[in-house]
């Protein structure tokens, strides 16, 4: 299943390089919730609460009453992820906040399962060269994903993989990464980070895995 992406910051809808350099932008909200509204569910991130610089919670909120969003970003408290719920997201996107000092917090995973279902749930892995990078990408971890798999998979229903090191640079995902998530995980999958091909998302679907698309539909790469 293909996931339109929608990432927020400074107000609008945009697109990075690697969750760094600008790429696109669009304040044209009605005309992109409309497109991606034939959807079964859409991700919407709030980039500037993962970076800590702001937020952008009444887009949020404008969004996810309109389209059935999993929602991420800057998402580090129980009342946070209520808040988001009680606003209609399907999903939380949790991050961050499930390392403390550079270690996995399977503290803080026990928590969420235990206030929240676990089809509520989703942990993000957000790989770079190999290992999980935390606060908007910012912050180097030695922990890698497999880890975090190891570690948190019986308290969330779903992982959403992310591939930084190919995000937004439309020259696809590497199965070979993918497969081997894959192989580690019983949970629902999902991944994102280049798909630019209508042929890798098929390859992903025959995995069981949901690919989220955001560079390639609103370049026009993929016709959403």
């Amino acid at each position: 299943m293909l996931i339109p992406s929608i990432d927020l910051m400074g107000g609008k809808i945009v697109q990075l390089v690697q969750g760094e350099k600008k790429k696109l932008e669009f304040d044209n909200f009605d005309y992109w919730i409309e497109r991606f509204s034939k959807y079964p569910v859409v991700q919407l991130i709030d980039l500037d609460a993962a970076i800590g610089t702001g937020d952008n919670r009444s887009l949020v909120e404008q969004i996810a009453g309109r389209l059935p969003c999993q929602v991420g970003g800057g998402i580090r408290t129980l009342e946070t992820a209520q808040e988001l719920l009680n606003l209609g997201a399907r999903k939380v996107i949790i991050g961050s906040a499930l390392m403390t000092e550079g270690r996995i917090n399977q503290e803080y995973a026990r928590a969420l399962a235990d206030k929240f279902p676990r089809a509520a749930l989703m942990f993000a892995l957000d790989s770079r060269g190999g290992r999980i990078a935390i606060d908007g990408w910012r912050t180097q971890t030695a922990v890698t994903a497999f880890d975090m798999i190891r570690d948190l998979e019986p308290f969330c229903e779903t992982f959403l993989y992310t591939h930084i090191d190919t995000e937004g640079l439309m020259g696809g995902i590497p199965m070979e990464t993918v497969h081997a998530i894959r192989r580690a995980t019983e949970r629902h999958l999902v991944v994102a980070g280049g798909i630019t091909e209508q042929h890798e998302i098929d390859s992903l679907d025959a995995l069981g895995i949901d690919a989220v698309v955001g560079m390639a539909l609103y370049s026009g790469k993929i016709q959403g």
